[in-house]
């Protein structure tokens, strides 16, 4: 996040974090239900103490609620070093690591000094500066101001080590076919 808003974004976004309601999936008032298995909270949770070894910040959660299941409380750190497991590989967790930056130019370096790139996010009023961020950041998936980025009707996939091609939309279908050519002399 840009330097100018990074402490009241981390205001906001944590008081958005607390509103979450953590339960069971089939719970209709639930926000945010379990994860896949122990092993999954376990890597969580290592993620987020590697980050708070490294410097980071603990604004909310960073804890396994107290009731049976898979659960770990959505979480959220500022000041995420370049050396943190979170900033260098794919979590898969209920956790926002933040980090700062004073340009687009060292935006972009942040965002693409990974082996990954799954999904990223642009969050700007400015349409011109969000297109060419978003051309810039290298991702299978990009959302411009959200964080739900999934359509069942889009392809899905990333790029460098989060993946190669495509599944769900006509891209998806792609990945299933062979292209052949044939060339017929016409005499």
């Amino acid at each position: 996040m840009h330097l100018s808003v990074a402490e009241e974004f981390g205001r906001r976004l944590t008081e958005r974090v607390n509103a979450l309601v953590v339960g069971p999936g089939i719970d209709p008032t639930v926000n945010f239900g379990p994860l896949v298995s122990d092993a999954a909270v376990d890597s969580v949770d290592a993620f987020v103490q590697d980050a708070l070894a490294h410097g980071a910040t603990l604004l909310t959660g960073g804890t396994r609620p107290d009731r049976p299941g898979s659960f770990y409380a959505p979480t959220v750190l500022t000041g995420v070093s370049a050396d943190s497991r979170l900033v260098r590989e794919e979590i898969f967790g209920p956790v926002v690591g933040t980090r700062t930056f004073e340009t687009d130019e060292e935006a972009i370096k942040l965002a693409n000094n990974t082996e990954y790139g799954l999904t990223g996010y642009v969050f700007t009023t400015d349409i011109a500066r969000a297109h060419r961020m978003i051309d810039r950041i290298d991702t299978g998936k990009m959302g411009l101001n959200t964080g739900l980025v999934s359509n069942a009707a889009a392809p899905f996939g990333g790029v460098k080590q989060s993946g190669l091609g495509r599944e769900g939309g006509p891209e998806g279908i792609h990945e299933y076919l062979s292209t052949k050519y044939t060339l017929i002399p016409s005499s």
